[in-house]
């Protein structure tokens, strides 16, 4: 029996045309399944990215708003908070605008994710993390 299997194993050479063509079709169908929805997922990310860069910027706002204990200090804009040393790029932002309100400061922003906008227009906190009132375009 053990020299039945070993001269079965020796005569074989190796794959047949027909196998390799069959292994080529298959990865080329998993090819053209996996290729699409990684590119979704990566759109996916960078759209988050610009919502995650709008969390910081109104997080460095509510800084500003406490260390700028004024009354008349209502708005903030990205690039004051950049010169102001609260952060240091806006990320993915084109711009930002946060306003101070008695209900929790609000962001207006607008923002590149690939070659979609990402924007909002007064969002809360709580607007951002459920990604609530978002638009991408």
């Amino acid at each position: 029996m053990k020299k039945l299997l070993q001269k079965r194993l020796n005569n074989e050479k190796g794959l047949t045309l027909v196998e390799l063509l069959a292994v080529i079709v298959i990865l080329g169908i998993i090819a053209a399944i996996a290729i699409p929805s990684i590119g979704g997922i990566i759109q996916g990310s960078r759209e988050k990215a610009v919502i995650a860069d709008a969390q910081n910027t109104l997080s460095a706002a509510n800084l500003y708003f406490v260390d700028n204990n004024s009354k008349d200090t209502d708005k903030v804009e990205i690039a004051d908070l950049i010169a102001d040393g609260f952060m240091e790029d806006a990320g993915q932002l084109d711009s930002a605008t946060v306003t101070k309100t008695t209900g929790g400061n609000t962001i207006t922003f607008s923002g590149k994710a690939g070659t979609k906008t990402v924007s909002g227009t007064t969002l809360t906190k709580t607007d951002l993390n459920e990604k609530e009132n978002v638009t991408v375009n």
